[in-house]
């Protein structure tokens, strides 16, 4: 956008940057089934079932996020280049906006393991098809999504702007009009 000062020239406004949270899923697959941690102590989710998921740090390519987070939660390696994008879902309705994206490895090395105890109660391998009732809502969203085939969806609803409050004035004659509030 851009708007003239004074004189007349148009001046380039910088418009305040969107900035979304990024998170990272992996998609461990086998038979029909598919990996789950039970979360606990955590602030977001505990108590549910989560496919195993963090945060990109700042500087940190997309790709080395997952794989770090394979390895801190589940003791297992996957190299970057065998990682397959096979979801993104825009998350709307929260706080700052997110971005999920979830990854499906080729191959991994090393036993899967509960690496975060302290953060995950249990590991258990759930058919696709009946995930438990105390599922992220978000997760079984992708996960048929995934299933689908659909690489992109979106949950949640945009938060409008509010509008400023108006006072609607207040007649004597018109009982149906409310008194102003202070």
């Amino acid at each position: 956008m851009t708007r003239p000062d004074d004189t007349g020239t148009p001046h380039v406004i910088a418009a305040d940057p969107l900035t979304l949270v990024v998170g990272v899923h992996l998609v461990l697959t086998d038979r029909g089934t598919v990996l789950l941690g039970l979360r606990r102590n955590t602030s977001y989710a505990a108590g549910l079932w989560h496919l195993p998921a963090g945060h990109m740090e700042p500087g940190e390519p997309v790709t080395r996020s997952m794989t770090r987070e394979a390895e801190e939660e589940l003791g297992i390696l996957i190299a970057e280049d065998d990682l397959t994008l096979v979801h993104t879902l825009h998350h709307l309705d929260t706080d700052h906006g997110r971005l999920q994206l979830f990854f499906r490895p080729a191959r991994h090395t090393g036993q899967i393991r509960n690496a975060e105890p302290h953060k995950c109660e249990e590991l258990r391998w759930w058919p696709l098809n009946r995930l438990p009732a105390d599922t992220v809502p978000y997760t079984v969203h992708a996960l048929g999504e995934i299933a689908r085939g659909n690489p992109l969806s979106t949950v949640g609803r945009p938060t409008p702007p509010q509008p400023p409050a108006r006072t609607v004035p207040h007649r004597p004659d018109r009982p149906d009009r409310p008194a102003p509030t202070a």
